[in-house]
């Protein structure tokens, strides 16, 4: 059996659709651990950005099916790891 590629998903819907099937011949080389994703919140940031930042931010998110603070945390955890 030759092993599957992970596709690209970009919403909760897609993923969730693709785990509902039989993953045993995937390859799971693709995957990264997400550490900021693990952690538990309890620390706050409140911060003002312009209104159209805010919106980009949004609108991104939006792209994505993810909520607007998690993309900033993944923008935060990668500019950190670097």
């Amino acid at each position: 059996m030759t092993p599957r590629s992970v596709p690209k998903m970009t919403t909760d819907d897609e993923a969730e659709a693709f785990l509902a099937q039989d993953l045993s011949n995937l390859d799971l080389t693709a995957f990264k651990p997400l550490t900021w994703e693990a952690e538990p919140k309890t620390a706050r940031v409140n911060m003002r950005l312009p209104a159209p930042l805010m919106e980009a931010v949004r609108a991104r998110a939006a792209e994505r099916g993810i909520p607007y603070q998690r993309l900033i945390r993944e923008a935060i955890e990668r500019t950190v790891r670097r």
